[in-house]
């Protein structure tokens, strides 16, 4: 990746000693960064005395400039300095006393690498160079405290925009590096938060629910997840823990992409007669079933399911004639 360091440790070499910015007189007090430009704003991430407030600065007005993860990207260093920042966190993860403060700046961080994997000219090179890896750490904790919280939560929005756009590439990647675990852990997470932590515990599963609806609605994702039995039998039971959610916190939203999760699955031949038996009998109450109605497409999606299912249900019922199985 032509915008990074040779390496992402030790010393930097002469050339990037020589290009670096020096001294702290190259960049604007904090107090007036509010002043700057996003090019300067950009430079002023190169100072360890500016970098808090930039990071800041830039996450809060992204849509500033259309072409801001074009300038992060291509500007030297930038992305080496928003990775340094990334990974001076990785020991603090194990520990409940992460500080606000520490998670915010980090997040403002990947705030920034979101608006990279958005970008149409730098997508595809953000996952090439596999600057997700460096998310996974935060989707891997356990911890439910919000400074940890907040990490997987915007940890997760650079994957969900990753998969916004249908790209196969994209989908190839993430299951490669056994993203769906991942989601299933984040998933199972947000399960046990408190109901102060509400909002974000159903940002946290909408988003990863939705990353793994858009795995499934590619047809090597669908393949990946219900090659092996107990991959196919996780993510039942993460969905159906996730309708246990809604019924104690109605979202519309969350049930949205887990109809879709669900038809997708009952789509694949290999998937469908297990689905028959797990598919939760909650689907059918009346109170999920009125969070559709106001969207036709979900609805109709449910509507395809539960025939998908029916006559997945009369096959097995039917011996090699076409005629009903009698005891």
């Amino acid at each position: 990746m032509a915008t990074l360091p040779d390496s992402l440790f030790g010393e930097p070499s002469a050339a990037e000693r020589t290009t670096a910015p020096k001294s702290n007189t190259s960049h604007p007090p904090n107090s007036d960064l509010n002043k700057v430009s996003i090019e300067k704003l950009i430079l002023a991430l190169h100072n360890a005395h500016t970098r808090e407030r930039a990071l800041q600065l830039l996450s809060q007005n992204r849509s500033r400039s259309d072409d801001l993860a074009v300038l992060i990207w291509h500007s030297f260093g930038t992305m080496f300095t928003l990775l340094k920042e990334i990974m001076e966190i990785y020991p603090s993860l194990s520990k409940p006393d992460l500080t606000e403060r520490a998670s915010i700046r980090v997040c403002n961080a990947l705030a920034l690498l979101q608006c990279v994997a958005s970008h149409p000219e730098t997508r595809v090179p953000f996952m090439k160079a596999k600057i997700p890896l460096y998310l996974y750490p935060f989707l891997n904790t356990t911890i439910k405290e919000k400074p940890h919280e907040y990490l997987r939560l915007t940890s997760l929005g650079v994957i969900g925009a990753l998969v916004k756009v249908d790209d196969k590439e994209v989908i190839y990647f993430l299951l490669k590096t056994e993203i769906v675990p991942y989601c299933l852990r984040c998933m199972d997470v947000g399960k046990g938060l408190s109901k102060t932590a509400v909002t974000h515990n159903l940002n946290i599963t909408q988003v990863s629910t939705f990353i793994l609806q858009k795995i499934l609605m590619d047809e090597e994702g669908l393949r990946y997840c219900c090659l092996v039995a107990d991959r196919f039998f996780a993510i039942t039971s993460a969905l159906e823990t996730m309708m246990e959610k809604i019924s104690e916190e109605p979202s519309q939203r969350l049930l949205k992409h887990i109809v879709r999760c669900y038809l997708k699955l009952s789509e694949s031949p290999r998937a469908c007669p297990g689905l028959a038996k797990l598919l939760p009998r909650m689907l059918n109450d009346s109170a999920f079933t009125d969070l559709l109605r106001d969207d036709p497409t979900v609805m109709s999606s449910f509507q395809q399911l539960l025939r998908n299912v029916h006559e997945n249900r009369l096959r097995e019922n039917e011996d090699e004639y076409g005629t009903p199985k009698t005891g």
